[in-house]
């Protein structure tokens, strides 16, 4: 065979993109997975942060955010490169053991929270036209479904990336209520730590909240997606021509996607501070109680428009975390797994999403308390991410696995920071869960 043969074939394998690709050409897995991080779940901790503790723990969200876009770039592009999604590669290269359990953790977290976003988005309904809340449970249950296993892969993806401007709701609010904004510049830059136990404790749930393992799953797998949906495209690993191009591509994707996640969590912080925390009300635990409490103080047009937002995110948010939890289980378990696919060609993979939203909806019909049940969701997800973010470096340093893509000096820094004040994180939710 011609010498000059193989290098025909690796220049044919490069994908044909613009020169100026557009900017929504670029944004994809990191901007949707960043605006599901900003899920019913974490409107409530957002909110119950800025009631009890005003702008004080604005900060949270600045660090959290190089820490956000390292782990996952990295989750990315372990998927970009291997070909693989994070389950794929743990069970290439880890016992089938820790894979089990960390699978298992992850599918009942995400179970949990799915529900607890379920009930949030039907209880915002309820607020703004009434009517049976365990109903609309279920219709919206039975709408995230079938979006994910019926609307084709192109068209679904497009359709997330405009539910993320269900998100400006929160820009919105925060923008006509009274804000100082002075004052919440100078928190973001100045904190001033209290050392008490509930302080850490908000702090730790922030930190939880933005740092979640189901979007390490979920931003690999959609990489993979796009592997398998773009016209030329192929793992790093078998067309390393491709890899500038893509690897710019996803890290503008990833920090845009996560600056944006904690911009508006910042809203939304803000604006619970500039209301509630203001008027005396420091104690709201779900993302409906945050909206009532604003309807007599910040008018009724600004709690319509939050309660309508607590939907807008879930429609957004509950199709992440049932697919993550279908992609990590299909891989262990070598299953055909894809939103790209037709059900009937990945049906394990699909009934797992189907049965996963169908438990989330039970949920909310049974006696479990939904916050007592977040919390929980909180205490696993502290226990998945750390050991899943150690295996996650480890892979993404190693040239066996990753080639010539293998993490440079400071991404591998950061990387492990993350890891370092993810466990610390955890630690403290243990501890503070000890002390109470």
């Amino acid at each position: 065979m011609p010498a000059d043969s193989g290098l025909e074939r690796d220049a044919s394998s490069d994908v044909k993109q613009p020169e100026r690709p557009k900017l929504l050409q670029v944004l994809g897995p990191g901007l949707i997975t960043g605006a599901s991080d900003d899920d019913p779940s974490g409107i409530a901790t957002y909110s119950q942060t800025g009631a009890q503790y005003g702008y004080d723990l604005g900060w949270t969200l600045l660090l959290s955010w190089p820490l956000m876009c390292a782990i996952q770039e990295i989750s990315a592009r372990i998927g970009r490169v291997t070909g693989r999604g994070l389950a794929g590669n743990l069970k290439q290269h880890y016992p089938r053991s820790v894979l089990g359990g960390i699978v298992s953790l992850l599918l009942i977290a995400n179970t949990i929270n799915l529900g607890a976003d379920l009930g949030a988005m039907a209880a915002g309904l309820k607020l703004v036209f009434g009517g049976p809340q365990l109903i609309y449970v279920a219709l919206f249950g039975a709408l995230c479904a079938a979006m994910e296993i019926f609307i084709r892969y192109a068209r679904y993806v497009s359709l997330l990336k405009w539910l993320t401007l269900a998100l400006f709701a929160y820009v919105g609010v925060a923008l006509v209520v009274h804000v100082p904004w002075a004052s919440v510049g100078y928190h973001l830059v100045a904190p001033q730590i209290r050392w008490s136990k509930d302080y850490l404790t908000t702090v730790v749930a922030i930190l939880g909240t933005t740092i979640s393992p189901y979007l390490f799953f979920w931003q690999a797998e959609e990489e993979v997606e796009e592997v398998r949906e773009r016209d030329g495209a192929k793992p790093l690993a078998r067309a390393p021509r491709q890899g500038p191009a893509e690897l710019q591509r996803i890290r503008v994707d990833t920090y845009l996607g996560m600056a944006f996640s904690n911009v508006i969590a910042l809203f939304m912080l803000v604006t619970a501070a500039a209301t509630l925390h203001a008027h005396g009300v420091t104690n709201v635990q779900t993302s409906a109680q945050a909206a009532e409490a604003l309807r007599p103080i910040a008018g009724q047009a600004t709690f319509v428009v939050f309660a309508l937002g607590i939907v807008g995110t879930g429609l957004l948010a509950v199709p992440v975390l049932a697919g993550s939890g279908a992609f990590a289980l299909g891989e262990a378990f070598g299953w055909h797994v894809g939103l790209a696919r037709k059900p009937g060609r990945a049906r394990a993979f699909y009934a797992t999403i189907a049965l996963a939203t169908l438990v989330g909806v039970l949920l909310n019909f049974s006696p479990i308390d939904p916050i007592r049940a977040l919390f929980w969701s909180a205490v696993v997800n502290g226990i998945v991410a750390v050991p899943v973010m150690i295996m996650m470096m480890l892979l993404a340093s190693r040239p066996s696995v990753m080639g010539r893509f293998f993490l440079s000096m400071p991404l591998k820094v950061v990387g492990w920071l993350a890891t370092v004040v993810m466990a610390a994180a955890t630690i403290g939710m243990f501890a503070t869960m000890g002390s109470s």
